[in-house]
This record gives C-alpha cells, sequence and structure tokens, in this order.
C-alpha cells in the first residue's frame, strides 16, 4: 500500500512546539503553572515547546486538555465549531503529520472541533516490543484496524494478539499497550481514539506512548 510522505519530523516538532507555547502564553501561564495544569513536567512541556521532543499522544492529550486547545489546532489547523450536520473530508494524505515514537501518525478530519473521537491513520516502525520505554496509557477506548502488513498488540493485562490484514480490536486504552509490526514492511492501521467527557474522566492516568 502506497504510504503518503511525511513531513521531516523536525520541521514538524518545531511547528507544533510553537502552537504549544502560543496556547499556554495565552493563558498567561509560565512552564512551571502549565506544566501543573497539563500534568506534564516542566523538562517534557520545555522540550515540546523547543522542537526537540516529538510528543505522544499521552502527552498531547494532556497538553490539550491543560491549555484548552483542540487537539488539530495544535496541528496547524483552524478546527470548525461544534454545528449539527456536520462532516469532514480529508483526501488521501490529506491529514496532518506528526511522528511520535514508533509511530508514523496521520490525524483525519482536523477540521471538526471537539470531535468525540480521534481518527488516526499510522504506520507501525517497531518490529519489537524492545523498541518501546513505556506502555501507551491514557484515557479513553481505542479501536485498531489493520489496513495492511499484519500487526501484534501487545497489552499488560492479556496476552500479545496478533492480528493480520482486515482484523480489528476494540479495548480500554487506559491498559498498558503497545503495537508492533509483525510483517516485513512497516505495518499500516486506522486507529480511533475516543475522547470522554471531561465529566466522565478519573484522573490522571497516562504515561508515554499511544
Amino acid at each position: 500500500m502506497e504510504t503518503p510522505s511525511l513531513k521531516p519530523a523536525e520541521n514538524a516538532s518545531v511547528e507544533l512546539g510553537k502552537r504549544v507555547k502560543a496556547a499556554r502564553l495565552k493563558h498567561d501561564y509560565t512552564l512551571e503553572a502549565a506544566s501543573r495544569a497539563c500534568g506534564v513536567s516542566r523538562s517534557t512541556l520545555s522540550k515540546v515547546e523547543n522542537g526537540v521532543m516529538s510528543p505522544t499522544f499521552d502527552v498531547l492529550q494532556k497538553i490539550v486538555h491543560g491549555l484548552k486547545i483542540d487537539l488539530g489546532e495544535l496541528f496547524g489547523s483552524v478546527p470548525k465549531p461544534r454545528a449539527s450536520g456536520r462532516r469532514a473530508l480529508t483526501r488521501k494524505g490529506g491529514g496532518q503529520q506528526h511522528s511520535a515514537g514508533c509511530y508514523q501518525m496521520e490525524l483525519l478530519a482536523t477540521e471538526l472541533a471537539h470531535k468525540s473521537m480521534h481518527p488516526f491513520r499510522i504506520r507501525v516502525t517497531a518490529h519489537s516490543l524492545d523498541e518501546f520505554t513505556e506502555w501507551g496509557r491514557h484515557e479513553g477506548e481505542e479501536f485498531l484496524y489493520v489496513l495492511s502488513g499484519s500487526v501484534c498488540l501487545y497489552s499488560e493485562l492479556y496476552a500479545p494478539t496478533h492480528l493480520e490484514a482486515g482484523d480489528s480490536i476494540y479495548f480500554d486504552s487506559r491498559t498498558g499497550h503497545a503495537a508492533v509490526s509483525t510483517s516485513d514492511e512497516d505495518a499500516e492501521v486506522l486507529w480511533l481514539i475516543n475522547e470522554p467527557h471531561p465529566d466522565t474522566r478519573d484522573g490522571d492516568r497516562g504515561a508515554p506512548g499511544i
């Protein structure tokens, strides 16, 4: 399957970092205050702002909640406000690109603000669990559908689950997890992440990963 070309990771990280800093300054937050609001260490936040760290979805989720900004805005889009009958069309390769550890991510439907789920097309570049330093873990629920190649989804609660093209799995995001390509080529997956309503979040359980 043909893979859309990604922007250089360093350029995308620098631009995203500028938007994070702008959102922080909009609230007149110091790095220390923003760190407390987001539940992210001051060092991590500083690295993100300076473009020297490409944050995982877990970290991005904490930042958007803490700074009260829509995820799409961090990727440079101008989301449309919530309205009835809304929709979003993303042409092939037209999503917002982001490199996060072992995942080359393309965020889809970025023009819609305050979505209840975030759709990603992801190329899984890891071919061994050893390439991960920590489990992915954050609020919400997830749905993963394998588009091409094959994947093994590791979990801290379940035995490794092997998935071929056309297979899918739905799981609790708070359970530590990591996806690894088991095919010779990098696997391509459609990954949907459901965002819980702010009133239903039951605490900060996040750790780096997707």
